[in-house]
């Protein structure tokens, strides 16, 4: 069986019953360090009594040192500062569980802007670095307000006529060929974040056909 593993970041912590369901359901539950406190809180609510996560994955400058003794033996400690929280649990999840089907990004957006952009661009980063579709893992970040993933390549998709569609993407060489959008993207240049958001499916299916191998972010509203 395949294993479901949910990374709790330090941003805004799910209010809607969606991502929570994902937290009560998972087989694994990762907090970035600054995310443990926000899990306690809430975890009376979500599971119905007080929980702690599986694993606390980061560097630990957000947990105090009586935290930090008191929760040791859940807490990995990663000092190394070329990656930010998020992708040092992104990492260690990767590399230390096994049989993993999909993997549910929360609390990753919400507070601050500079954090939001950087955990959302990730989502790329990842795909690029690992070979997801070959180690059959799904990467999904949820807030309460939408679902994103990359997708390196043409792909189709089962959203539900009428679903908020947004493509982004770094590749300015890259055309991206829609079939089941309202407005079609084959003619948009991605030389800047806009020129393919707020768009709209027409139909259950959409399919996006790339020009080439390369890099896109989907965010579903």
């Amino acid at each position: 069986m395949h294993k479901t593993v949910v990374i709790i970041c330090d941003g805004k912590f799910p209010q809607t019953e969606y991502p929570r369901y994902l937290i009560r359901t998972a087989d694994v539950v990762i907090c970035c360090d600054g995310a443990l406190t926000k899990f306690m809180r809430n975890s009376l609510a979500i599971f119905g009594e007080k929980r702690l996560p599986d694993v606390v994955v980061g560097d630990m400058d957000s947990l105090s040192p009586a935290m930090k003794k008191r929760y040791a033996d859940i807490i990995v400690q990663i000092d190394e500062q070329e990656h930010n929280d998020q992708t040092k649990a992104f990492r260690w999840a990767i590399e230390n569980i096994s049989g993993i089907g999909s993997i549910c990004i929360l609390g990753a957006t919400g507070e601050r802007e500079d954090h939001t952009i950087g955990n959302i661009s990730l989502l790329m980063e990842y795909a690029r670095s690992f070979d997801l579709a070959a180690m059959g893992i799904n990467v999904e970040m949820i807030s309460d307000h939408g679902t994103m993933f990359a997708v390196t390549d043409t792909f189709e998709m089962e959203c539900g006529e009428g679903r908020r569609v947004s493509i982004l993407s770094p590749d300015n060489s890259l055309k991206i060929r829609s079939e089941g959008l309202e407005w079609p993207t084959d003619g948009v240049v991605f030389d800047n974040w806009w020129k393919a958001t707020l768009n709209k499916a027409s139909q259950d299916k959409v399919r996006l056909e790339f020009s080439h191998p390369s890099i896109a972010l989907i965010m579903l509203n």
